[in-house]
């Protein structure tokens, strides 16, 4: 019973074999997958699949920091209209992104603290994009110093030492997926101090896959490479990997 905390298969990419994807998933134990908007334009692709497998796939919804445009209050409306009219399990994925783009920084940072105070309302989690902006993210949570923020750090970028500051603001849990398994990848020396009861796994299919599949699509049924590679980095037993961190999925998403 395994969780891919964060995985996009209503992208266009799966459009051609997508029954297919989940019915791998599902073989390889990966009973629940949990899929993070992007923005407006994605909102019924990834309604229409949660639909479609019911049980098996779960919506979140909000505005990623990369499509946060001049017109962000409008889609910031729509995020909030969708929760306010159907069952979702998480604000996401939201947060911020300097890597692309920096033009549209400062209306990132107001979309992100929107965002958390929305997840507050409606009591749901918040999963985090942080590329290139971890301590810009770190630095706004310790600003509004509110232990009812909780959540999910999706591709967690940072240090231990990230993480411990990280773990001082409430119940946070740090998303590890593909990128532990690459070769000069510092994720495995920052997992064995963080502990197994602070990680969740993910795919972000259909990106960062993991070894030995790296630079081809990536999918939720390889979650298990990412699961045997924890394994190994924490000379754990695969099972009690998959039971611990399937179980601290559950504490974030209910």
């Amino acid at each position: 019973m395994l969780i891919d905390t964060h995985a996009h298969i209503y992208l266009e990419d799966f459009k051609n074999d997508r029954d297919e994807v989940i019915k791998r998933a599902v073989s390889a134990g990966v009973n629940r997958v949990f899929l993070p908007n992007i923005d407006n334009a994605t909102v019924v692709p990834l309604l229409d699949v949660c639909k479609k497998y019911p049980g098996t796939c779960f919506p979140l919804m909000g505005l990623h920091p990369c499509s946060v445009k001049e017109n962000y209050r409008e889609e910031l409306a729509e995020v909030e209209k969708n929760l306010a009219g159907g069952k979702f399990y998480g604000v996401g994925e939201i947060g911020l992104d300097f890597y692309w783009d920096k033009t549209f920084i400062n209306e990132q940072v107001d979309a992100f603290k929107i965002q958390c105070d929305v997840a507050k309302r409606y009591s749901l989690p918040v999963i985090i994009h942080s590329r290139a902006s971890l301590h810009k993210i770190i630095e706004i949570l310790e600003a509004l110093h509110d232990p009812s923020i909780f959540g999910i750090f999706h591709c967690f970028p940072g240090t231990y030492e990230d993480a411990a500051r990280i773990l001082s603001l409430g119940n946070f849990k740090f998303g590890i997926g593909g990128v532990i398994t690459y070769k000069n990848s510092a994720l495995p020396d920052v997992v064995r101090k963080i502990g197994i009861e602070h990680i969740v796994l993910e795919t972000d299919s259909p990106y960062l896959t993991p070894v030995p599949y790296r630079g081809k699509r990536n999918e939720s049924a390889y979650l298990v490479l990412v699961i045997n590679k924890v394994a190994e980095v924490l000379n754990m037993p695969v099972d009690e990997v998959a039971r611990i961190t399937t179980k601290n999925g559950d504490d974030i998403f209910g």
